[in-house]
């Protein structure tokens, strides 16, 4: 069986990973026809790793754009968690791979890493390609290139990789692009007050009903 790759992220988020905005930075324009935009979805707020609690995992369904109940863990009902520390890893649901929350249930969920801008991004890579490529998780990009994220451990600050798109399987094994764009409370585009309250999810991703691998946003 497949065993999950868990990076340490202890030292990472050694402080509290808050953030601000100048008025005059212009942020992404995140609205086409056909995605759905999430902005400010909560995580598991309030909590930090000096607590010594555990962050509280939750489950997000792509097709209705919503959370799913906990107790709904080893079900097809949700196709990515978030999780560990600022619930920043962010895991397929894979019935197949230890370790993970779906680990037993009958998810067929992984994840493709693509190396492009999330409008560029218009098909999903084939089945070999998939199967040759897939991993089970994004977080922290530690130089691995697996990442959604850099941290620096001087400042404290979180920021998105840039043109780096996710291929989501789903549960049900239909796809999904997605582009993390900020785990901070109203996306800000520059760091600069600690104090600014995390975890917010604001992301964007483009569902595809029919089971196909077309993921033209264009």
């Amino acid at each position: 069986m497949k065993k999950i790759v868990n990076k340490s992220l202890i030292l990472l988020f050694s402080a509290v990973i808050l953030v601000s905005c100048t008025k005059a930075e212009i942020k992404p324009e995140l609205e086409d026809t056909k995605s759905k935009v999430v902005r400010d979805l909560p995580g598991d707020v309030g909590n930090t790793v000096g607590s010594g609690k555990e962050f509280e995992t939750f489950y997000f369904n792509l097709k209705t754009g919503t959370k799913i109940d906990a107790s709904r863990k080893l079900t097809a009902d949700w196709d990515i968690a978030f999780t560990k520390e600022y619930n920043s890893l962010i895991v397929a649901n894979s019935g197949t791979v230890q370790g993970t929350p779906g680990f037993g249930g009958p998810g067929k969920g992984s994840v493709v890493i693509v190396e492009k801008a999330y409008s560029q991004v218009t098909q999903a890579p084939s089945v070999s390609e998939f199967e040759a490529n897939q991993i089970p998780s994004f977080g922290w990009d530690a130089g691995n290139g697996v990442g959604w994220f850099f941290y620096d451990l001087k400042t404290h600050i979180a920021v998105p990789v840039k043109n780096r798109t996710f291929i989501i399987k789903t549960a049900d094994g239909k796809y999904a692009k997605l582009e993390m764009v900020s785990m901070y409370k109203g996306a800000p585009a520059t760091v600069s007050d600690l104090n600014w309250p995390a975890p917010y999810f604001t992301f964007r991703y483009y569902f595809q009903e029919d089971g196909s691998g077309n993921l033209s946003t264009n």
